[in-house]
């Protein structure tokens, strides 16, 4: 019995192929065309009714959404493969502020600066709000790379927190193709390199990032 995701290349699909791949799972990549406007059809609103992506289909059947609770989700299926400190250990104490911070902080932002016309209306009024969008993610982001110290982000070694910075610093539209990561975010461009390079990780890196 294997995984199933939904998603598009690039999107936050990457963050939860990373995982399964790094878990070893058995899992199949079910493509929804975000150019295509695929989230909003009928088919994947009967998965997710929020109409965003990721999705996670268990071998169960039971379908998990929101990008972190899917990253905990496989954690938990596979502890063998150890991507979260141990259970009540301070480390995973810290794994789990860094995940939400991540998720309420940046996450939010992502979607404002890349769909601001959602939020207000278009013209002048959706680019300002873009502009102030970017600005915090700039600023938040800015947090994660003064909290990373390397070689991985938490000091008991790599975890599913180290997938999920590394995909944020890739989304060069949402930050600002003007706004220099290599000099603004050195540690987290550092992070995504060693996560790229990673055996299982680095197929399913190629094909999100790397493409034609």
């Amino acid at each position: 019995m294997s995984y199933t995701i939904f998603g598009d290349l690039g999107s936050g699909a990457f963050s939860a192929e990373a995982v399964l791949a790094e878990a070893g799972a058995p899992y199949a990549f079910h493509e929804v065309s975000l150019e295509k406007n695929e989230q909003r059809k009928p088919e994947f609103l009967a998965i997710n009714p929020s109409g965003k992506i990721p999705a996670l289909r268990l071998p169960e059947g039971e379908v998990i959404t929101e990008s972190a609770g899917i990253l905990l989700t496989i954690a938990d299926h596979f502890p063998s493969a150890h991507l979260l400190p141990p259970q009540g250990s301070a480390e995973r104490a810290k794994a789990y502020r860094w995940l939400a911070f991540m998720a309420s902080e940046i996450y939010p932002m992502v979607e404002i600066s890349d769909y601001p016309e959602r939020f207000a209306p278009e013209g002048a009024p959706a680019e300002a709000l873009r502009a102030q969008a970017r600005a915090r993610l700039h600023e938040r982001m800015g947090i994660v790379e003064r909290f990373h110290a390397g070689p991985w982000f938490l000091p008991s070694g790599f975890s599913i927190l180290d997938i999920y910075a590394a995909m944020f610093s890739r989304w060069r539209g949402s930050l600002g193709r003007d706004w220099p990561v290599e000099t603004r975010l050195p540690r987290l461009v550092a992070l995504s390199a060693d996560v790229a390079a990673r055996p299982a990780i680095a197929p399913v890196w190629q094909r999100h990032f790397v493409r034609g």
